[in-house]
């Protein structure tokens, strides 16, 4: 398996590209990049092979499908051992759509997105309370998200 560490300048200029529009052909790739679509694709193959890109994924607007709660739930847990346990348990609910192991104040991190407040009640009240290593959650309501956009990669 290749790793970040050989990808070269091309490789990382397709993925921003593909970062930036997952819609975009091989050909656009190309004709921004002075290369041609074959190469681009033979690049994307092998990066997708790598693990390094998988998917091709649309930015939806939630609030225009009827899903007005975006909330953050930290989660203290009993002992930060029970990690995998957890997280195994809290990837069957699913709107949880992101969820980080971390440092500080809480264990995890999780963005669940409902479509009200009665849908969040549930999943905090029926679904998050009776996974088994959870000691307690805080949560957060997003009021707007300000931005949303991905990172920008560079060769170093």
């Amino acid at each position: 398996m290749a790793s970040i560490l050989n990808l070269d300048k091309l490789d990382l200029s397709i993925v921003q590209q593909l970062m930036h529009d997952a819609n975009v052909s091989y050909a656009e790739i190309g004709k921004k990049l002075f290369v041609s679509a074959g190469t681009v694709h033979v690049r994307i193959k092998k990066m997708q092979e790598a693990g390094i890109i998988s998917g091709m994924n649309y930015r939806v607007d939630l609030k225009k499908l009827g899903y007005d709660v975006i909330a953050f739930i930290g989660i203290y847990l009993e002992k930060s051992s029970l990690y995998d346990v957890v997280a195994k348990d809290l990837k069957k609910i699913p709107e949880i759509v992101r969820m980080n192991y971390t440092t500080g104040n809480y264990s995890i991190f999780a963005e669940i997105v409902c479509k009200d407040i009665v849908q969040l009640r549930y999943v905090l009240h029926d679904e998050l309370q009776k996974i088994k290593g959870i000691e307690r959650t805080e949560t957060f309501i997003s009021l707007e998200e300000s931005l949303n956009r991905s990172v920008k990669v560079a060769a170093s």
